[in-house]
Formats: C-alpha cells, sequence, structure tokens
C-alpha cells in the first residue's frame, strides 16, 4: 500500500507559511521595518504605491549585510538573533522567527540591494516566487534596500480579498506609527504615491508624538512616569476632555516593542473611573520596560500579544500610576475643589493678631424724642446713623374718621363677557395633542386608540432622509459660521476627509481649506450647530475607519446614516408641545416611517381594544 503522507515542497510550504506572516501590506511594512531597527539604523525611508499592492520599499543605513548573509536570509528559519532554545527568553530585537524575507519572497517580486560599511561593493539580489532570478555586485551605498513589487502576484484569491485601498493604506499608517513611535532616536520619512506623507526627525518621546498626530496634540499629554523593581513606566495619557469615541490613540510599548493588552487597558480606564464620558476612550502612549526574562513574546504570529508573569502587579502599578499623574498636574477634581483662593490668609499676617473692633453705643438715643440729641462721636470710632423723630402716633390718623358712604356709590364699567365657539373641554383636546413620557417616548392619540414614537430613532429616520435628498439632489442648504472653525486630524483622518469631500458638502458643508493637517470650515449644514461639527466628524470617521464604500450610494448612506446618529436628539432630552408635534408630522412623511436607518421600529400602536385586553374589561 501507497504511502499518503508526504514532504511539501519547498515553495509550496512558504506560501503556507506566507499566510501567517504577510496577511496584508502593512504585515510586509513591518516585519521591514523592524529588521532595518535591528540593523541599527539611524535613517529609514519607507516608499509605498497604491497602498503597497504594487510596490513596498525600505531603504536604511543600517549595518547591512555580507553576499553570503545576504542569499541565506531569504532561507526558512534562518535568523541571526537566536543560537539556543534559551535566547527565547532574552529578546531585545524585533524580528527573531527566520520566516518573514522568505514567506514575502514566496508571494512577491523581491529585488534587494546591501552592502556593509567596510566593503567596497555590495550585492543585488532579485527574487521571484521563492526563485532566484539574479545576483550580482554592485555599488551601493551603506545599508540596505529592499523593494517588494506586485504582492500575492501568484495568489490571486488572497490579492482579491485586499480591501479597498484606502483600507489598506490606513494599515500602513498605523504599523508605520508604531515602530516609529517605539524609535524617536531614528529618523523615519513614509512616501505614498510620490508625496511625502511623514517627515519625523529625530526627537524625544514627547515630540515624536506630536509629530505623527499633529495639531494639538502637545497641549492634550499629561506625563506619566514610575519606577519600580518589577516594571519603569513612562509616557503619556490624554486629558479627559480630549477622549474620543474611537480607540485610535491607545498605544502600549513593551520594550520598545508595539503590544495589545486588553488587561492593561482595562487597567488605564479604571484609572480614568468617573472622568470620562459613557462611550468615550482616553489617549495614551505608555511605554513599559521589563527584564525579558518576565515575558513571552513568542505566542502570536505578529508579536503583538505578549504574555506577563505578574500580570496584576503590572495592573495595580499602571493603575495607580496614571491616577497618580491625573492628580498631580490637576486634570482630577481634588477634595478641596470648592475653595476660593481669595480667602487664603497672606504670608505676611501669619504671626499678627486680630484687631477686634470697638463699638460705641448712644444709651440716651430714643427714636421716638422729637428733637435728636446734639452728641458728637469721634471720627475714629464707627457711627451708626439714627432714625430721624417719628411724629406722635395721634398725628398718623388724622383726617380717616370721615364718611365712607361715598365708596359704595361708584360705579364699575363691567368687562365684556365674549362667548367661545368651542366648548372648553374641546379646547383643551385640540392643544395637547402630544405627551412625552419620560424624555424618551411620544404619545400621541388617534382615532383607534394611541401611538407611541421613540423620539431617538425617529428623528434619525427624519435626518436620514433628508441627507438622502441633499445628497442626491445636490441642493444641500448651508449656514455661514461668522467665524471660520479649524479642526485638527490624524494623517489617516485626513486621508479620509479629503476622500469624503464632495459627499460632505453635498451634505452642507462648506470646506475653505483642507491641509495636510487640518480642515478650515466655513458652512455647515443647517440642522446643525457649531459645537456639534467636531462630535458628527469623528463619529463619521470612527464608522468608516473599516473603508469607505466603493459605491456612491453605499457611501451616501454610510454617511447619511452617521450624521443622522450624531444629530439625532437623544433619549433624555426634553421636548416642548411644538417640537413633538412637528417630529410627529415630519416621521410620517417620511417614505419608510415605519423603521429607523438601523432598521429598528420607530413607533408602535395601541387600540382602545389592547388597553380594555390589559384592563380585562
Amino acid at each position: 500500500m501507497s504511502s499518503i503522507i508526504q514532504l511539501l515542497p519547498d515553495h509550496v510550504a512558504n506560501q503556507i507559511a506566507a499566510g501567517e506572516v504577510v496577511q496584508r501590506p502593512a504585515s510586509v511594512v513591518k516585519e521591514l521595518l523592524e529588521n532595518a531597527v535591528d540593523a541599527n539604523a539611524t535613517d529609514i525611508k519607507l516608499i509605498v504605491k497604491d497602498a503597497g499592492k504594487s510596490l513596498i520599499q525600505v531603504i536604511d543605513n543600517g549595518k547591512g549585510m555580507s553576499v553570503t548573509d545576504a542569499r541565506l536570509c531569504f532561507e526558512r528559519h534562518a535568523t541571526s538573533k537566536i543560537r539556543l532554545a534559551e535566547d527565547l527568553f532574552a529578546i531585545h530585537t524585533k524580528g527573531f522567527r527566520g520566516e518573514a524575507l522568505a514567506s514575502i519572497a514566496a508571494i512577491a517580486h523581491v529585488e534587494m540591494k546591501t552592502k556593509q560599511d567596510q566593503e567596497e561593493l555590495g550585492v543585488h539580489i532579485i527574487i521571484e516566487g521563492s526563485k532566484f532570478v539574479s545576483q550580482e555586485p554592485a555599488v551601493l551605498p551603506k545599508g540596505t534596500s529592499f523593494a517588494i513589487k506586485n504582492l500575492f502576484f501568484n495568489i490571486p484569491a488572497r490579492r482579491n480579498f485586499l480591501k479597498s485601498e484606502t483600507v489598506e493604506y490606513r494599515h500602513i499608517i498605523d504599523e508605520f506609527q508604531r515602530v516609529a513611535m517605539a524609535h524617536p532616536n531614528i529618523h523615519f520619512t513614509l512616501y505614498h504615491n510620490g508625496s511625502e506623507m511623514f517627515n519625523l526627525p529625530i526627537s524625544n518621546f514627547r515630540q515624536r508624538i506630536v509629530n505623527i498626530f499633529t495639531g494639538k496634540t502637545n497641549e492634550k499629554l499629561v506625563p506619566v512616569k514610575e519606577e519600580t523593581e518589577i516594571v519603569n513606566l513612562h509616557g503619556f495619557i490624554g486629558k479627559p476632555e480630549f477622549a474620543k469615541k474611537n480607540r485610535g490613540e491607545q498605544f502600549f510599548f513593551v520594550n520598545d516593542r508595539f503590544i495589545k493588552s486588553g488587561y492593561l487597558h482595562h487597567a488605564v480606564m479604571a484609572a480614568f473611573e468617573g472622568l470620562l464620558k459613557d462611550g468615550a476612550q482616553p489617549s495614551y502612549f505608555l511605554y513599559l520596560e521589563v527584564p525579558p526574562h518576565t515575558i513571552d513574546i513568542n505566542i502570536h504570529p505578529t508579536k503583538t500579544e505578549i504574555k506577563f508573569d505578574d500580570e496584576h502587579a503590572l495592573y495595580a502599578i499602571l493603575r495607580s500610576a496614571i491616577k497618580h499623574s491625573l492628580g498631580q498636574f490637576n486634570v482630577a477634581p481634588v477634595l478641596d475643589f470648592d475653595r476660593d483662593p481669595n480667602l487664603d490668609t497672606p504670608y505676611e499676617y501669619q504671626n499678627k493678631s486680630a484687631e477686634y473692633p470697638t463699638i460705641q453705643v448712644d444709651r440716651a438715643y430714643n427714636p421716638f424724642a422729637d428733637e435728636k440729641p446734639n452728641k458728637n462721636f469721634s471720627s475714629s470710632t464707627p457711627t451708626y446713623r439714627k432714625a430721624e423723630a417719628m411724629p406722635s402716633w395721634e398725628s398718623l390718623y388724622v383726617g380717616l374718621k370721615q364718611n365712607t358712604t361715598d365708596i359704595a356709590e361708584l360705579t364699575f364699567e363691567n368687562e365684556a363677557v365674549t362667548s367661545s365657539l368651542f366648548e372648553e373641554n374641546e379646547i383643551e383636546q385640540e392643544v395637547k395633542r402630544t405627551y412625552q413620557i419620560h424624555k424618551k417616548y411620544i404619545v400621541s392619540p388617534i382615532k383607534s386608540g394611541m401611538v407611541i414614537i421613540n423620539q431617538k430613532r425617529a428623528h434619525e429616520r427624519v435626518l436620514y432622509e433628508d441627507f438622502l435628498v441633499s445628497m442626491t439632489v445636490h441642493k444641500a442648504s448651508s449656514q455661514q459660521l461668522l467665524f471660520p472653525l479649524q479642526l485638527y486630524f490624524t494623517a489617516a483622518e485626513m486621508h479620509l476627509i479629503q476622500e469624503l469631500h464632495a459627499a460632505l458638502e453635498n451634505t452642507g458643508f462648506v470646506f475653505e481649506e483642507l491641509n495636510q493637517d487640518n480642515v478650515i470650515i466655513s458652512g455647515l449644514p443647517v440642522n446643525m450647530s457649531e459645537r456639534e461639527i467636531a462630535l458628527v466628524l469623528e463619529d463619521l470617521l470612527s464608522d468608516l475607519q473599516d473603508g469607505i464604500p466603493d459605491s456612491s450610494f453605499c457611501q451616501n448612506d454610510t454617511i447619511a446614516k452617521s450624521m443622522a446618529r450624531s444629530l439625532a436628539v437623544k433619549t433624555g432630552a426634553y421636548l416642548t408641545e411644538k417640537e413633538q408635534e412637528n417630529l410627529v408630522h415630519n416621521l410620517f412623511a417620511c417614505k419608510e416611517p415605519n423603521m429607523s436607518p438601523f432598521q429598528k421600529p420607530t413607533f408602535i400602536t395601541m387600540s382602545v381594544e389592547d388597553l380594555d385586553k390589559k384592563f380585562k374589561l
């Protein structure tokens, strides 16, 4: 009987391994940047075209490789960082698996140029799908250059599963930012389709964060620092008033490596307890230095998950350090927050004794006397003004004893009484047509009973259809701002806003300028206030973080839903009778009043028969 188990060919095994290491273009960016950092480079350039689908190139000025190492680095499990099994528990570098370059070479066209400083010539290698095409000596500068072209050219199914260019480029920016923030002592540059997107010079941690996120990031940061035997913690947290709904500005770095930890994130949220609004997420950029033997990095292919030996101690230290920073920099309220500083005693009055005022009383003073006594008091003592001498009590009643019968003879003109066309109960019924219950539902009587409307969902339906009409007909009305408003965003968020520029203008926005890190808005939709602009755009960018739909209809539908949800009247808001009636009328004027934009019922009806059944009549 023939054997059914056989060894896989190398090129098939490499493609299978590539499925774990290379999931999208951003995975290639991460591996190449980490290799450049491990090569002790001080200047790293990342060049991307078509969100990495056509080209990903990383150029560094590191120590380079010899001819033998340049050829050997593309073999599986070939690494310069691991010699013994014990080395896995004392890792100080980034890439150590030895599968990254082999996996990348299996699914792309790779062109590598490298040269060591002491060598006169470097080597130029070309590989296509794990096959060596050429290897030649070349005159090169010190360092290494990797050019990855036509990613997934031999795996069409994987290439078809890639998202839009916007989504893939956003993932590339995420990986670039994570490596750049962990190493502020390296100069990083990012070019996309020929345009320079980031130029991050060598700086400290705070300057690197500000250079990446730009805008008013510097005024948001609160420093955190704590040194213990278990962990050395330093970094920055964002002030609670700048918290956002998305989790885009949350970073943990352990030994200069970006990680994700829901346990540590919970510690941060516990420190911010009572300072954040519902659903808000604080910003934090925290760097942890722990002994390498106390962590296990090799538990996930992307090395973004780490196992700690003593998680409970880290949790307590992180939570207390953040709480201390919030209180130290007056971000969190203190116990005497109602104290008035104007009531503090000056230092020069510290040793002075209290001086009591002297009071003189005129014991001979009689307020009912005819004449005021002639008394002179010293001007150095407080004086009190005496009341004027009152006349005798009898004089107050002079002239009141007169005949009062004349008053009864006076006649007054009666007010005209006009009759009403309606009965009193009919007027009350006509005026009061809607009722608000618990600031959440609106009850309106109908012939068969009553209709109960969810005010938030109803308003979402009204706004949703209004925005759709404005975006499709392109006749949205705008209200001009007296003073243009400037808002700051990250590079990834600005990329989304530029793509949504035309659609947002159709809703009523007027953009005066679109810069690299900020926008200037001079007009906004008529049903939006100035204080709601930042919230609406923040919610919109959060809803589109997974990508902008390709078709214009889906794009308009997504924008209309997001803006309707942000601007709709919230549960707990009080509505006047006029507002209640307008909402009811606008709801039933919609094309689909039964459902909200998110396919939830907007109202229910209850007939008189249903009420009778409740009372068992």
